[in-house]
């Protein structure tokens, strides 16, 4: 969510923005409704200080004349209010509907357009394997090393549901806990945060495409709440998160910082939840495209200077790089194009690791720079050295993934008699310090 003074004085340039965003809102539509929203505010508050001023008329006269009158006129406002404010409030529900969708203004270095087509490659790295047979997907490998159990888990979780299985749990927990070690050494604090969140944080952080949950939009599974009234419980609905980022930000909702304390960097695990929807069809086998798994994120909380977040952004991509490389991955950079973008985003890149069996590189992270637009929405700010209170930027990136890293390593360190070389800096994690995976 932007600044409406913001909006006003940029009409222009968001609703651009919007445009190249493929987002679909009539800005000079919005800043009609916040003209009427402030006019009716404005007649409200008028209404309710008069009211006022009668209450304290009634106390300090004795006269029954001017009681009459005073008790009249109270009710000629009492009428007036009965009017305006629903007014107000139909309005003000219509003028928050549209302020959900304003966009970020996008960085002037993001590619221009329309598709994750246009997205564009800002380099590769590594060396694709050249092997002398012709290489397995992770499916296959998985089930020759007897890692991973997808048919029983489509039997007990349903479509998309796997079991991992033996070094298949060795090695993808080698990989949280290898990630995590590297985070603490870069300085960022761990966290476990909740997976299970109320609206605020979902709708803080823009998990939601409007202003409330929309189950056949948004990527998130809904939580049956209580079903009876009770004074006890929480009876809140509650979701499951697809990332630790809601949680990590949402610590910081409501609070006042102080510019010391910037930035505050955060790593945190989590299982994730995601319900896929708008991927009928896609990736249909495998553990590329599932319902469930663990990630690493990080989160930075920086001040409010463009330049900085931007050189923060990158440092964030650079460790995830720095993954990579450390675990001998070819990958590639993309910088994300505007229709590619979320509402709230300024700046993005991906990485994808090459995944040989498959043929193709696969999403392994996502960076992105918000700016404040996740922080008005959280209510999180801090006072800067001049003692001036302003919305934080908000900034997150993924460390690593489970399942995605897990088909990369699979497919990229293949031998001929389908065992897996496991890389070395996760070797230290595993039982024995085991070097290969070998079939059953």
């Amino acid at each position: 969510m932007l600044d409406i003074k913001y909006i006003r004085d940029n009409a222009q340039k968001i609703q651009e923005a919007a445009n190249l965003k493929n987002i679909t809102i009539d800005v000079e539509e919005l800043l009609a409704v916040d003209k009427e929203r402030v006019g009716l505010l404005q007649e409200v508050e008028t209404l309710k200080s008069l009211k006022n001023d009668l209450n304290e008329m009634m106390k300090n006269t004795q006269l029954e004349g001017e009681r009459e009158e005073i008790i009249a006129k109270g009710k000629e406002i009492k009428a007036g209010l009965e009017v305006k404010l629903p007014q107000l409030r139909a309005i003000e529900k219509k003028y928050n509907s549209l302020m959900v969708l304003v966009p970020t203004v996008p960085a002037k270095d993001v590619p221009i357009g329309k598709s994750e087509n246009e997205n564009v490659t800002v380099y590769e790295k590594g060396e694709k394997p050249a092997f002398d047979f012709t290489p397995r997907t992770h499916v296959e490998l998985a089930e020759m090393l007897d890692i991973v159990d997808f048919k029983k888990g489509a039997e007990v979780s349903g479509y998309r549901g796997y079991y991992l299985k033996n070094e298949g749990v060795e090695l993808t927990m080698a990989l949280m806990m290898y990630c995590m070690q590297k985070m603490q050494s870069k300085g960022f604090s761990l966290m476990i945060p909740p997976t299970i969140v109320k609206e605020k944080a979902l709708f803080g952080t823009g998990y939601f495409a409007g202003a409330t949950y929309n189950p056949d939009e948004d990527n998130i599974y809904q939580l049956e709440g209580c079903e009876q009234d009770c004074e006890d419980c929480d009876c809140t609905t509650k979701y499951l998160t697809g990332t630790s980022e809601p949680g990590l930000l949402s610590y910081y909702a409501d609070k006042v910082l102080d510019h010391t304390e910037l930035p505050i960097k955060l790593c945190g695990f989590s299982q994730c939840y995601r319900s896929e929807i708008g991927s009928h069809g896609k990736d249909t086998t495998g553990l590329y495209r599932v319902h469930e798994f663990m990630k690493i994120e990080q989160v930075i909380i920086a001040p409010a200077d463009v330049d900085m977040s931007e050189k923060l952004q990158e440092d964030m991509v650079q460790i995830s790089e720095e993954i990579h490389g450390d675990l001998g991955l070819p990958y590639r950079k993309l910088a994300i194009c505007t229709g590619d973008m979320s509402a709230g985003k300024y700046r993005m890149f991906d990485l994808e690791a090459w995944m040989p069996g498959l043929d193709r590189w696969g999403e392994t992270g996502s960076a992105s720079n918000f700016l404040d637009w996740q922080s008005r929405r959280l209510n999180t700010r801090y006072k800067d050295a001049d003692g001036k209170t302003k919305h934080v930027y908000m900034l997150n990136n993924t460390v690593l993934p489970s399942v995605r890293p897990l088909i990369a390593i699979l497919e990229n360190f293949q031998q001929a008699d389908g065992s897996v070389k496991v890389p070395e800096v996760l070797r230290p994690y595993m039982n024995l310090k085991t070097e290969t995976i070998s079939p059953k």
